[in-house]
């Protein structure tokens, strides 16, 4: 796990990374594949009897964030993301999934006699979006036939959360990750001097109406008793200069849901809410709304029999129900495929206070190496309760 997260790297771009990997397995006696989806790694350990085909999956990939944590295994890269300098960062996580899986190999490759069925060890790429004009991740990984040949029965994934203690695996039935939609939305106005505000139509004025506006979609449309939605604007994009107002203004965000009949109406309510305060003002607006991930969906049979395989694994005082987050993994897709479970493990280091631990995406980000063993202990649990229960 150090070595990875002190060499991260990007989506579509995680070379080192499966290049350990892939020898790892290899190592392991397995049948490798590399370069699917770009730069994804495929392992097959065949047990010595007939049985079904359970599928294992860990993200890869890293994020632009420059690290703030002082370890000394920490992240020294730098690169240049949209035009910007910023330093390469595991500050999700994925350097201990990573980690997770090929340990759950290593075991089970030892176990290859006594199991049952052959079981797909699946290294994604790109779980946090492939770079613009490429494909990748989980939906290309199954456009190539990751879970083809042999036919991939159910899948099981997890993930690290820096405020969860660690030792602590929280799952959900049904819907436990939210959808993810992104939005553009463009404001189409009137350029003017800026001193002569009035000979304009003003797209960064009208932006700022439709961003305040938008807020209302959450607040005092959606049913939010049915299940929690997000509406959140990340980049504005306007002008070239201080005295001029420009012809047009860019907002780009994320929706996220957890029911597919409140996605749709949200999609609804942001289009009409835009284009009619774009009306109000004397600007026109278009509104482009991509569905990117849906919601991650822990099939109701099989997650009650994980939750007594894990409850036998590592305990049931530290198997615990948990809400639903409002944020998404392309896990989501494995998971429409065939029946999938996906669970969480802590990663707060014993002593320290979850409620303030820093967040995932943030420099700061620290979840401690202990919660591995959780997961390793889950990911064992999961495959062999489902191997020897078919």
């Amino acid at each position: 796990r150090h070595d990875i997260h002190q060499h991260p790297e990007l989506s579509n771009r995680e070379f080192e990374t499966s290049a350990k990997i892939a020898q790892h397995l290899r190592d392991l006696g397995m049948e490798v594949q590399t370069g699917v989806a770009n730069t994804g790694v495929v392992g097959i350990l065949k047990g010595a009897k007939p049985g079904p085909v359970i599928a294992l999956r860990a993200d890869m990939d890293a994020l632009p964030v420059t690290e703030r944590v002082n370890l000394e295994w920490a992240s020294k890269v730098n690169t240049i993301y949209n035009n910007q300098p910023t330093g390469v960062m595991h500050a999700c996580g994925h350097d201990t999934h990573v980690a997770i899986l090929m340990g759950t190999a290593e075991v089970l490759s030892r176990m290859q006699k006594d199991l049952k069925g052959t079981i797909k060890f699946i290294f994604q790429p790109a779980e946090e979006g492939a770079p613009t004009g490429e494909e990748g991740g989980a939906k290309l990984m199954i456009k190539e036939g990751v879970m083809k040949n042999p036919d991939v029965d159910v899948i099981f994934g997890l993930h690290i959360s820096s405020t969860t203690p660690v030792g602590t695996i929280t799952y959900k039935p049904g819907g436990i990750l939210a959808a993810a939609d992104g939005f553009v939305i463009t404001v189409h106005g009137k350029q003017s001097h800026g001193s002569e505000p009035w000979k304009s139509i003003d797209p960064i004025v009208t932006a700022a109406q439709i961003i305040n506006g938008i807020q209302t979609i959450i607040s005092r449309q959606a049913e939010l008793t049915k299940e929690g939605a997000v509406i959140s604007v990340g980049m504005i994009h306007s002008g070239i200069r201080n005295n001029i107002i420009p012809e047009s203004a860019e907002l780009v965000g994320t929706i996220r849901t957890l029911d597919v009949a409140m996605q749709d109406k949200i999609h609804s309510d942001l289009i009409r809410t835009a284009t009619k305060i774009g009306e109000s003002m004397g600007a026109t607006v278009d509104v482009e709304i991509e569905r990117e991930v849906p919601v991650t969906f822990n099939d109701p049979i099989l997650t009650t029999k994980a939750a007594n395989w894990l409850n036998i694994a590592v305990g049931a005082e530290h198997v615990k129900l948990q809400k639903a987050w409002t944020g998404a993994e392309d896990f989501s897709f494995f998971a429409n495929e065939v029946p999938g479970f996906f669970f969480l493990i802590g990663g707060c280091p014993e002593g320290s206070d979850p409620a303030t631990a820093f967040p995932h995406h943030t420099p700061d980000f620290y979840v401690d190496d202990t919660g591995m063993l959780t997961g390793l202990n889950g990911m064992l649990a999961l495959t062999l309760g489902y191997m020897f229960d078919h």
